[in-house]
């Protein structure tokens, strides 16, 4: 039985009730009891929080926890760890694992691995189709009933449109959503960095932005046509370019019921990160132009784009060390999201903290249906409080992941995680794993 938390005196910001205020927070039985100026109620810990903001445990809906396969990456318990010292107290895992999650056995063994061995939610989402081939559909209604949240084929798209048909209609079955990775292989095939000026200069064989956004507007034409209104449901991840942006603010405009993602690095580095050949600043989709930047940021801003995600994509230094079109693509964000949107989004004003909030907890569980990311009374009391004023340099080398590849080492950040309760337990506690 968890013990009776009373955090005292924190700003509380919780957008998914219009809340932001001082108060008084209560957890009893491992559920949020009640939130209210002052309670008096004496419970088993109190944590004063004056000076702190106390949020709901962030969500992340799209992370790689390499488990099952490449244990030397990351696993369930590394991963989770860094989830929990980054503020995220749910994570929703990509299936391009080894086995990818495709089939009962691979949800229950993530599901089974999670409880043993991890300290925050883990939800996994499923592949769209087996083997993650792009052809025969996976058993959907069965791998929901197991525990799936969603579905995806990340890290490589479904190629064949007919395909993608064929998994929107039969996801309309069980109001799923369907987690489109929008790349085009024939425009990305040889492709290391964006195309461009930078591409030019450094002598890199570029990946065009049409190379997302045709995909981009084949699924939205395909969710149009082939998701029924309260059926299956469209979630573009990882957006990086201007004219993605564009397709689905107008798709919205349309009444389309279309979600997207985007992720920190896509509003806070350009394609010029990768000069010097650094391999850390090596994703997929890849960095873009200052322009695109300033179009991620209008769509957080303007509502377009609804959640903030990490795309945490660990890898060893063997995959990031060597010749940049030899590296792997990918780089960790879990302990760093929450910052850098802090100090790169609040602090310079372009994001309220309320909009920060909300595009990091309430807005992401909407867009994968999860009953997360809130502190109304009788949730689950996952919770995080955070000093937004601490400074310090980030060190890679101190992170509970397996792996260190973040492009982000040594940069200067404002804001740190104090403590995270996941349902009603207490794993982080002074920025440090309980």
């Amino acid at each position: 039985m968890s013990k009776s938390i009373l955090i005292k005196s924190g700003r509380v910001v919780d957008p998914s009730q219009n809340v932001d205020s001082e108060m008084d927070l209560l957890i009893e039985s491992g559920k949020i009891s009640k939130a209210q100026k002052t309670i008096s109620t004496k419970a088993q810990v109190t944590i004063p929080a004056s000076g702190k903001i106390v949020l709901p445990g962030l969500v992340d809906i799209h992370t790689h926890l390499r488990d099952p396969g490449r244990p030397d990456k990351e696993t369930i318990a590394s991963g989770t760890r860094a989830a929990a010292l980054g503020g995220f107290t749910t994570v929703a895992c990509m299936p391009n694992t080894d086995p990818p999650i495709d089939t009962e056995a691979v949800v229950e063994y993530v599901l089974s691995k999670a409880k043993l061995e991890g300290v925050v939610n883990v939800l996994p989402i499923a592949c769209i189709t087996k083997g993650r081939e792009g052809k025969q559909l996976t058993e959907m209604g069965t791998l929901l009933e197991l525990g799936a949240v969603a579905f995806s084929d990340d890290g490589s798209p479904v190629v064949d449109t007919s395909a993608m048909r064929r998994a929107m209609e039969y996801a309309n079955q069980f109001g799923a959503v369907i987690i489109s990775h929008c790349e085009d292989l024939d425009l990305s095939s040889g492709g290391m960095m964006n195309e461009g000026a930078t591409s030019t200069r450094v002598g890199l064989r570029g990946i065009h932005p049409l190379a997302e956004e045709i995909m981009v507007a084949r699924d939205i034409m395909l969710a149009s046509a082939f998701c029924r209104k309260g059926g299956a449901r469209l979630h573009i991840a990882h957006v990086s370019t201007a004219r993605s942006v564009e397709l689905i603010k107008r798709a919205k405009n349309d009444g389309m019921a279309v979600t997207c993602e985007t992720a920190p690095h896509y509003f806070t580095l350009t394609d010029s990160a990768v000069e010097g050949y650094n391999t850390n600043a090596k994703v997929n989709p890849p960095l873009r132009t200052e322009s695109d930047v300033a179009a991620i940021i209008s769509g957080l801003k303007d509502g377009t784009i609804d959640a903030i995600a990490t795309d945490h994509a660990p890898h060893t230094i063997e995959e990031k060390r060597v010749e940049f079109d030899r590296a792997a693509s990918g780089m960790i964000g879990l302990e760093t999201a929450l910052p850098l949107v802090l100090t790169e989004l609040v602090r310079t004003k372009t994001l309220t903290l309320r909009q920060a909030v909300d595009k990091m907890t309430s807005s992401p569980s909407r867009a994968l249906n999860l009953r997360k990311g809130t502190l109304k009374p009788g949730s689950d009391a996952d919770v995080i409080i955070v000093d937004p004023e601490n400074e310090y340099t980030y060190d890679v080398s101190k992170s509970a992941s397996m792996s260190r590849n973040s492009p982000f080492n040594g940069w200067k950040l404002r804001g740190s995680v104090e403590v995270t309760i996941v349902g009603g337990e207490i794993v982080v506690k002074a920025g440090k794993l309980a």
